[in-house]
C-alpha cells in the first residue's frame, strides 16, 4: 500500500460524524471522492504551481461549493463543524485544494450570515448554490501591509451605481473564481476602519494582473496580485457593516477553516512518518529507527491541535446566534490566538515528522517525503502573521481576566 492509498483510507475517520441528507449522498462520501482527486494532482499542481483544476471541478460535481448555503436558497445548510472537517481532508489530500476550499466556505459564511434579508444577496446565494460558484476574497491591498482593518481603495457612488478600483496584492486564485467578496472604504470621505463588504460576480469586474506568484509552498492557490475595477449596483453591499462581520463571521470562520487545513497537512505529514518508521522497523527485525521518537512528538502536537480546533468550533457553535458574545474580549482574543497557535503547533507536528523520516523524509523522490507539507505549512504563520495579531492582541489581554477555575 503506497502512502496517498493509507492517506485516502484515514479519511473517513476523521468525517464519520457528519450528517446524512435525506436528498444528497453523505458528505462523507461526497468529499471521498474530492479527496481523492485533489490527492491524484497534488504533487503535479505544487511542481507546477497551477489551479487545481480537476480538484475543484470535483467539487463542484459532488455540490460542496454550497454545502453551506442553507436548505431553502438550494445549499446543505452545512454547519462550522462539518465544513471544517472537509478542510481538514482537502487539506491532508492537497494543502492547496484545501487553503481555497476554506477560503471560499468563509466568503459563503459571509454571505449566508450577513446577506440574510437583502433580495441581491439571497439570489447570489441561490446562484452559488445551484451553479456551485466559486467565491475569492479580496482583503489586502498594496497600503494597508495585510491590515483588513483598513481599506484604501473607497466606493464610488453614481446614483444606485457604485463602482470600485483596488489594487490587490493579493487575490487566491483570483484568475479562476466566478465572483470576490471584497471590503472598501464606505465612500471617498470615510476613515479607513469605516468599510463595507460586496459581493461581485466575474460579469461585474476585470483584473489587470500586477504580481505574480512564485513562491516556497502553496503554490497552487495562484494567489496573484491585480488591479480590480468593478462597476455595479449599491444593492451588492452587505447590509451589515464591515466591523460587524468582520468579528462576528469573517475572522472566527477564517480561523477555524484555516486552521482545520494545517492540521490536515500536520497529518498527512504525520502518516507518511508512521509509514517509516513501521516499515524500518519491520526490516530491522523490529528495532526503532533512530528518529522515532519525532513520531510520537508528531502525533502528540497533532492531537493538541485537533483538540483546540475541536474546542474553538464548540465555542463559535455556542455563541453562533449572539452577537454580543461573539463581540466579546474574551471570545475574539480566542479565536485570534486560535489562528496563532494552531499555525505554530502544524509547523512544529510537520518537522517533527520530517525527522522521524530522516533524509527519507527530506528528499523529493521518496513515498515518504515530506517536503512538500512543510513548505506548504511554512505559510500558515505568515498567512496575516502572527507578529502583527500579538501585536494587536496587547490591551485586550490587559482587559481580559484571568480564569478562576478549569472550566471558566
Amino acid at each position: 500500500m503506497n502512502v496517498q492509498e493509507v492517506q485516502l483510507r484515514s479519511f473517513a475517520p476523521e468525517i464519520s460524524r457528519v450528517r446524512v441528507s435525506p436528498d444528497h449522498s453523505s458528505f462523507r462520501q461526497r468529499l471521498a471522492a474530492v479527496a481523492e482527486t485533489a490527492a491524484a494532482e497534488a504533487e503535479a499542481v505544487d511542481r507546477e504551481a497551477r489551479f487545481p483544476q480537476k480538484a475543484i471541478d470535483a467539487a463542484r460535481k459532488e455540490r460542496l461549493l454550497g454545502a453551506q448555503i442553507p436548505i431553502e436558497f438550494g445549499g446543505d445548510g452545512a454547519s462550522i463543524s462539518e465544513v471544517a472537517d472537509m478542510c481538514y481532508a482537502l487539506g491532508r489530500a492537497c494543502a492547496s485544494v484545501g487553503m481555497i476550499f476554506a477560503m471560499h466556505q468563509t466568503k459563503v459564511a459571509c454571505l449566508v450570515r450577513h446577506g440574510a434579508g437583502s433580495d441581491w444577496h439571497e439570489r447570489f446565494m441561490r446562484r452559488v448554490a445551484g451553479e456551485q460558484l466559486l467565491l475569492a476574497s479580496s482583503t489586502t491591498e498594496g497600503q494597508n501591509g495585510g491590515n483588513i482593518r483598513f481599506s484604501s481603495a473607497a466606493v464610488e457612488r453614481t446614483g444606485v451605481e457604485i463602482s470600485l478600483v483596488r489594487d490587490a496584492t493579493v487575490i487566491s486564485y483570483g484568475a479562476e473564481a466566478d465572483g470576490i467578496v471584497t471590503i472598501a472604504r464606505r465612500a471617498d470621505d470615510a476613515a479607513g476602519s469605516d468599510q463595507v463588504l460586496l459581493a461581485i460576480t466575474r460579469d461585474d469586474y476585470t483584473l489587470e494582473p500586477t504580481l505574480a506568484w512564485e513562491t516556497l509552498g502553496m503554490r497552487g492557490t495562484c494567489s496573484a496580485g491585480f488591479k480590480l475595477n468593478f462597476k455595479g449596483s449599491a444593492d451588492q453591499i452587505f447590509p451589515v457593516g464591515y466591523e460587524k462581520i468582520h468579528a462576528q463571521t469573517m475572522t472566527p470562520v477564517a480561523h477555524l477553516c484555516w486552521s482545520s487545513v494545517w492540521a490536515g497537512i500536520a497529518a498527512a505529514a504525520v502518516d507518511r512518518a508512521q509509514l517509516f518508521v513501521r516499515k524500518a522497523a519491520r526490516g530491522s527485525g523490529g528495532n526503532m529507527p533512530p528518529g522515532a521518537a519525532h513520531l510520537t512528538t508528531a502525533r502528540m502536537t497533532l492531537t493538541k491541535l485537533r483538540a483546540i480546533i475541536a474546542a474553538n468550533i464548540e465555542s463559535f457553535g455556542a455563541r453562533e446566534g449572539d452577537e454580543r458574545a461573539l463581540s466579546s474580549i474574551d471570545f475574539q482574543s480566542s479565536i485570534n490566538l486560535l489562528k496563532v497557535e494552531a499555525s505554530e503547533l502544524a509547523v512544529a507536528a510537520v518537522m517533527h515528522a520530517m525527522r522521524a523520516c530522516g533524509l527519507s523524509g527530506y528528499r523529493n523522490d521518496t513515498e515518504v517525503s515530506v517536503g512538500r507539507h512543510l513548505r506548504d505549512v511554512l505559510s500558515a504563520p505568515i498567512m496575516i502573521n502572527n507578529d502583527r495579531i500579538l501585536a494587536s492582541m496587547g490591551p485586550a489581554t490587559l482587559m481580559s481576566a484571568v480564569p478562576a477555575s478549569l472550566r471558566d
